[in-house]
C-alpha cells in the first residue's frame, strides 16, 4: 500500500473530509476499534492476529454444557465492563453526521448497542445486541441483566469474583465451572438460553444482511470504521461496494482484509478523526463535539 493512504496527517483528514463532502449519503460499517475507548476490549493487534484464544463457537455451545457453564460464569463478571461503558466521541459523532444528513445507515458488528445510545437511529445491529438472551428451543427472548440476577442468586460464591474483562462481555478467567447453576428456559422448561448475538460459526439472519446491503446499495461510498474486516460478515460489504462502484474509505488503527480495496485509508483513532470530520462539515467546533462525547457523572 502506497503511504499515502495510510498517514496520521492533516493532509489525510483533509482527504477524508473530501471524501464524504464529494459522497454525502454514507453507508458506515463499524466495528470492535469504534468502542475501545468507552473501556470495551477489542479482539486484534495490529496485524489483524488474535490478541486472545477466539470467542466462543456456537457448536461448542449449543453441545456441551460443560461449555455452557464455562460461558455464563466468565460472562457474569465481564459483561459488568458492557453494562458500564458509555458512548464515546466516535459514537457521538457518526450520531451527528446522521442527524445532518450524511450518514444513510450504520452497520455495525459491535453488540454493545453504543450507537444508539448516542443517538444514531439507522443502525443494523449485524451480529445482534449482547442486551438480550433468547432461548434456541422456544425463541423466547429475556434481558440479560435478569438473567444475570439469577446466575449470581443461583452462583452466591461468584460475586465477589474479578477478572480481567475481554470483548463482548467475556472475562479472561480459568477456574473450575462444574459447579457453575446454568438455569434453562424459563417459558418451555428445557431451552437453553444463549446471548441474542451471532457466535462464531452462526450465520448472520439473512434478512439483517438484505438490510445490510440494501443500505449500502442506497449510499453513495462506505466508510469503514474501527474493524479489520478480518470476519467475512463484515468483509462482503467491502466486496459488494467494490461490485457496485462505491468507493471506500476506511479510518482504522492497523491492517484489515481489504486494504488493497480502499480509496483513501487513515491510520489514527476513530474519535478524534470523526470529530475533526464532523467540525469540518459542519463548521461545529471540535471542543463542541468533544464536550457531548463525555458520560455522565
Amino acid at each position: 500500500m502506497t503511504e499515502s493512504l495510510i498517514s496520521r496527517d492533516d493532509a489525510s483528514r483533509e482527504a477524508l473530509v473530501a471524501f464524504v463532502a464529494s459522497h454525502p449519503r454514507l453507508a458506515v460499517l463499524t466495528g470492535a476499534g469504534v468502542s475501545t475507548a468507552s473501556g470495551i476490549p477489542d479482539y486484534r493487534d495490529g496485524g489483524g492476529a488474535w490478541k486472545r484464544p477466539p470467542p466462543m463457537e456456537h457448536g461448542v455451545f449449543m453441545a456441551s454444557h460443560a461449555a455452557r457453564q464455562r460461558y455464563w460464569a466468565r460472562a457474569l463478571l465481564g459483561f459488568r465492563t458492557l453494562q458500564a461503558a458509555r458512548p464515546n466521541a466516535a459514537h457521538h459523532a457518526l450520531a451527528q453526521l446522521e442527524a445532518r444528513g450524511h450518514v444513510a445507515g450504520l452497520i455495525t458488528q459491535n453488540v454493545d448497542g453504543l450507537h444508539q445510545r448516542a443517538g444514531s437511529r439507522q443502525v443494523i445491529d449485524l451480529h445482534g445486541r449482547a442486551d438480550v438472551v433468547r432461548c434456541m428451543a422456544c425463541g423466547a427472548r429475556r434481558m440479560r441483566h435478569d438473567l444475570h440476577a439469577e446466575l449470581a442468586r443461583r452462583n452466591p460464591s461468584w460475586r465477589e469474583a474479578r477478572a480481567d474483562a475481554g470483548p463482548d462481555g467475556d472475562a479472561d478467567l480459568e477456574a473450575d465451572f462444574s459447579a457453575f447453576e446454568v438455569p434453562d428456559c424459563t417459558r418451555c422448561g428445557d431451552g437453553i438460553y444463549k446471548p441474542d448475538v451471532v457466535f462464531f460459526g452462526d450465520s448472520v439472519p439473512r434478512e439483517r444482511v438484505e438490510e445490510a446491503m440494501a443500505c449500502l446499495h442506497e449510499a453513495d461510498a462506505l466508510l469503514v470504521v474501527g474493524s479489520s474486516l478480518m470476519v467475512y460478515s463484515g468483509f462482503r460489504f467491502a466486496r459488494e461496494a467494490v461490485r457496485l462502484g462505491r468507493p471506500i474509505a476506511c479510518v482504522n488503527q492497523g491492517r484489515t482484509r481489504a486494504d488493497e480495496l480502499y480509496a483513501l485509508k487513515i491510520e489514527a483513532a476513530a474519535g478524534e478523526t470523526l470529530v475533526a470530520l464532523g467540525e469540518a462539515l459542519v463548521g461545529t467546533s471540535a471542543s463542541e463535539l468533544s464536550g457531548i462525547s463525555r458520560p455522565p457523572a
